[in-house]
């Protein structure tokens, strides 16, 4: 194994690109050696490291590894020319703005580079037991999934790049509720049908939707609903795996503000009358967790991809394309304006 450190740079240090950093700092196998940040007061704030204005200034550090935590408009060009100079690039999710947007990062990517997504979710305590528990068969198939993620949105959510379409591409659906689409691959692997309703029912944006509902169909008969919002006004994650032999459910999520609570997973055995005092209400155990590794492990897992030669296994360009064309037939059907034509 390489134990040489890989030099990083980060572009665009808001919050994403505050986190990337301090895992590059606790990691032993990454050394930050730049940071891009367009902003004046925030580059001013980039203290031992180089701290440059624009990303090509960022490239010309010569790093190994480039994280880009830059809006969605930008996301693209920037993976595309670091993965032209044979740099390995780690790309906050959504991946772009539309499917074309991954279509072309996927035609820049090529065997001497890696690529990854951010879709840390994958990597939660609560998912991965679930996961794990679902390997062991003792639950049998999945029958079905459901999941509810949204937010409050907050005074100045109005004003917020994510809600410029021109910026993100799409409302809450893209924003926050494709890690929930991620995860349903994640448990199930793939979806081909999808029906989707979305409205501006709070907020009043004229072209983002700021409530979605997204029913999902794969080939083996598995169904998967969404309901994505920005008018929650409590913080809400859950996601309910229901299978043959009993169901699971992950809630609470960990959270640098810890708005959604708690992040615990139940897991019970189907139980009918014959079994249980009660009709309907099997016995759950319960599992409680506490601390947050999601960013460190994905990190891990692209470093060991870098330094190893290794494919990229999960959350590859293939799942962020996929994913995203889950959320353009999602709009699409949804009768968005601004759904873009699927291309595979």
């Amino acid at each position: 194994m390489n134990m040489n450190k890989s030099k990083c740079i980060i572009i665009g240090f808001g919050y994403m690109g505050e986190i990337r950093g301090r895992v590059i700092d606790q990691h032993g196998r990454l050394e930050l050696i730049g940071v891009c940040e367009p902003d004046n007061v925030k580059r001013e704030k980039i203290k031992g490291v180089a701290a440059v204005s624009t990303y090509q200034e960022a490239l010309a550090l010569n790093p190994d590894i480039v994280f880009v935590c830059a809006p969605n408009c930008f996301a693209p060009e920037i993976t595309i020319q670091s993965l032209r100079r044979g740099v390995h690039v780690f790309c906050e999710k959504p991946p772009g703005r539309n499917v074309q947007d991954v279509l072309d990062m996927r035609a820049a990517e090529h065997s001497s580079v890696k690529l990854m997504f951010g879709f840390n979710h994958r990597y939660h305590p609560g998912i991965l037991k679930a996961k794990a528990v679902l390997e062991t068969g003792r639950l049998g198939r999945i029958i079905s999934l459901r999941g509810v993620y949204g937010k409050s949105g907050g005074a100045q959510y109005h004003t917020s790049w994510r809600n410029d379409i021109k910026i993100s591409g799409g409302g809450i659906l893209l924003d926050q509720g494709i890690h929930m689409l991620d995860l349903f691959r994640f448990f199930c692997d793939d979806f081909d049908q999808v029906k989707c309703f979305a409205s501006t029912s709070y907020w009043k944006f004229n072209d983002l939707e700021d409530n979605a509902f997204v029913i999902l169909k794969n080939k083996q008969g598995q169904t998967a609903s969404l309901y994505s919002s920005a008018t929650l006004w409590k913080h809400t994650f859950q996601i309910n795996i229901i299978c043959e032999d009993g169901y699971m459910t992950v809630e609470g999520l960990l959270s640098k503000s810890g708005s959604y609570g708690r992040e615990r997973l139940k897991i019970a055995k189907r139980q009918f009358e014959d079994e249980a005092a009660a009709v309907g209400n099997p016995s759950e155990e319960i599992t409680y967790f506490d601390r947050d590794q999601s960013w460190n492990l994905e990190v891990d897992e692209f470093v060991d991809c870098v330094q190893n030669n290794k494919p990229v296994s999960t959350s590859s360009s293939h799942d962020a394309l996929r994913v995203m064309e889950i959320v353009d037939q999602a709009y699409s059907d949804a009768g968005m304006s601004f759904s873009q034509e699927i291309k595979r």
